[in-house]
């Protein structure tokens, strides 16, 4: 296949109408994508979802996608099938991507459904698969990493068709090609994508840390904004390390088309969304 990647929104990929953006200060009409690994949310306080509940009680229209790595690899385990990853990127054979679709699709998502809906919020939850929602076509690198896809494009209309019944989508990065063949998509590559196509042009990043770090007067500090060029600086510099750098590596691939900034916050956080969104600086936001 010869497609363009989603960044060229040419031949009816455009983005979803301005007013589907968030805007500069957060709205309350408005939608926002975030995006949050599978552990991270299962992991979440109540309150992190009654505040999520509210927002979308008050207007907001959440659109969740989620990852689960570490239940996929458990599972992988269990059954016996051995997985391995190239350059950041799970070796998916037709074997795996079985696992990955049942967790992904089915347990990960249908629990993050139902504590959204016992903190009282309305969600529905579904996979890139359905409705070829996302499109996909294999990786450049496809012989090395198997059955791992590149997003084409994203039905924003079925997002669109979500949220004007009232509910939060809330989607497995799965992906699907004319032919029928599933995908397995880096959560970070689709929450991108799903962003740039409904016209989000900033992403919220659920983690388990208060944004990027660095040392102020002796003081471990949350920056408010940091760069590209910034973060690759402080990662040069040992200011992130460690388990640090996969995180801020993920929250980078998420800018893409009409995203123009990722904002990393800490889940854990009172009222977290309502905050960054009512226009208090929390958090990190990574800008080109």
């Amino acid at each position: 296949m010869n497609r363009q990647p989603y960044l060229d929104k040419s031949e009816g990929g455009a983005a979803a109408a301005p007013e589907a953006a968030l805007p500069a200060g957060g709205t309350s009409a408005a939608s926002f994508v975030m995006k949050c690994g599978g552990s991270t949310l299962a992991a979440l306080p109540e309150a992190f979802f009654a505040d999520l509940a509210e927002l979308q009680a008050g207007g907001a229209r959440p659109v969740i996608v989620h990852g689960g790595g570490p239940a996929i690899s458990g599972n992988l385990e269990k059954l016996g099938i051995e997985t391995e990853f190239v350059n950041g990127l799970r070796r998916t054979t037709e074997d795996v991507l079985d696992v990955v679709e049942m967790v992904l699709a089915g347990t990960i998502n249908k629990l993050i459904v139902r504590r959204i809906q016992s903190a009282g919020g309305k969600a529905l939850g579904l996979s890139g698969s359905d409705g070829s929602l996302i499109q996909a076509e294999p990786v450049a690198n496809a012989a090395e990493v198997g059955l791992v896809g590149d997003v084409v494009r994203v039905e924003a209309d079925i997002v669109a068709g979500i949220l004007g019944m009232g509910y939060m989508p809330v989607i497995a990065p799965l992906g699907v090609d004319a032919g029928g063949q599933r995908y397995n998509i880096n959560a970070d590559t689709a929450a991108g994508a799903v962003a740039s196509f409904i016209g989000a042009q900033r992403m919220i990043v659920v983690t388990d840390v208060p944004g990027i770090l660095k040392t102020v007067d002796g003081v471990k500090t949350a920056l408010p904004s940091v760069t590209f060029a910034e973060i690759e600086e402080m990662i040069a510099d040992g200011e992130i390390y460690g388990g640090m750098i996969p995180k801020v590596r993920a929250a980078m691939k998420c800018i893409h088309g009409d995203v123009q900034e990722v904002v990393i916050v800490d889940g854990s956080e009172d009222r977290v969304l309502s905050r960054l969104l009512s226009g208090e600086r929390i958090g990190t936001a990574i800008r080109r």
